[in-house]
């Protein structure tokens, strides 16, 4: 990691009253906590989707979001 991203994270860190060597040391947790991306796949598969919105009408929202 580059000086100035560390610098970066460090201030945001600090900006929310935390200290940087805490921050780190909980990423490895947090890191481990989140779902894999195959279980993101796998969730999804399952998910019964046919009662949310069409492709055509999240393409209009959007479009209008846009205007």
């Amino acid at each position: 990691m580059s000086d100035d991203s560390a610098e970066a994270i460090s201030e945001r860190v600090a900006a929310v009253g935390k200290s940087p060597l805490a921050d780190n040391a909980r990423q490895p947790i947090k890191i481990t906590e989140s779902s894999t991306n195959t279980e993101i796949v796998q969730r999804l598969k399952i998910s019964n989707r046919s009662a949310g919105p069409s492709t055509s009408d999240i393409v209009e929202v959007m479009r209008n979001s846009r205007r």
